[in-house]
């Protein structure tokens, strides 16, 4: 398993400890921020994966999840997020569980960022986007915001644009076994065949990111 949307109180060593244990390979920590704790939860969690990759089969990521940000300010705050060290950049995308302002995913696909994470109601136009950017759509594992994967999928379909499945886990509980992570794409209307590329692009990130650390 590869997830790359999970959060932690900071760096929690049980979270990454239960990922190695489910037999999980890679996964990033993507606490949520906005300009108030941007500074203090990177550089922290940067450090601490540098030092739990030294003791662990999974290998752990830093990143963010940059949630409820005004639209107008995630570009400039992914911008940031890059110089403080994060390697994976989400948005919390136009879920439909929760009052996310209007243009949030568009803002998103037009930053420095990864993955719009549950991005909801997304339109065909801002699909294409990411297509053309690069930027991966999500199928959620996470209760809820999992109620459009359908939509996401059937755009992301449309337009040619990468999917990749993550938990959007909150604790060790909400951590997928590759069965359930399978079921959950197949509930979203896609196949075998889907399940097994959104994990060749999920990896095709981590090694992009991780070459883009090193050097």
């Amino acid at each position: 398993m590869i997830d790359l949307h999970t959060h932690t109180l900071f760096s929690d060593g049980e979270l990454v400890r239960r990922a190695e244990s489910a037999g999980y390979r890679f996964m990033a920590v993507t606490d949520h921020a906005d300009r108030s704790n941007l500074d203090p939860i990177i550089p922290r969690l940067v450090r601490a994966v540098a030092e739990i990759n030294r003791h662990n089969r999974v290998q752990t990521l830093a990143g963010i999840e940059l949630t409820h940000a005004p639209p107008a300010t995630i570009g400039p705050l992914a911008t940031e997020a890059r110089r403080l060290g994060a390697s994976i950049v989400v948005v919390h995308g136009e879920t439909v569980v929760e009052p996310v302002t209007l243009g949030t995913n568009r803002a998103a696909l037009e930053a420095d960022i990864d993955i719009p994470a549950h991005p909801g109601l997304l339109n065909e136009e801002e699909a294409a986007l990411a297509a053309r950017r690069g930027i991966l759509l999500e199928i959620s594992g996470r209760k809820g915001h999992s109620f459009t994967n359908g939509h996401v999928a059937r755009m992301a379909q449309k337009t040619g644009t990468g999917l990749v499945l993550n938990s959007d886990a909150h604790g060790p509980g909400d951590l997928l076994s590759r069965e359930t992570a399978r079921r959950i794409v197949l509930g979203a209307g896609l196949d075998d065949a889907a399940f097994a590329a959104m994990i060749h692009i999920s990896q095709a990130l981590v090694e992009r990111r991780r070459d883009a650390r090193a050097s």
